[in-house]
């Protein structure tokens, strides 16, 4: 299972997205038979890899907010 597509954050898998859609709408027999396979694991490599790049954004901030954080509980059981 994918995330959702059309987002603002998936705009580098546009193109794969666009190409597994259009397999789709080939018919129910072209995806039963696992033609859109390949079309589908590219998105989803692309996916991954836009999610990891995320991720790794959001966790590069994360030590110093605990670091801040900490240090004020610090401050807070000092002036107490």
């Amino acid at each position: 299972m994918h995330p959702l597509l059309h987002t603002k954050d998936n705009v580098a898998c546009k193109d794969l997205m666009i190409a597994l859609e259009q397999c789709h709408m080939r018919g129910f027999l072209w995806k039963s038979m696992g033609m859109c396979n390949d079309a589908k694991e590219e998105l989803s490599a692309c996916l991954r890899a836009e999610r990891w790049k995320t991720q790794s954004f959001n966790r590069s901030g994360v030590a110093d907010k605990k670091d801040k954080i900490r240090q004020a509980w610090k401050d807070v059981d000092e002036n107490t």
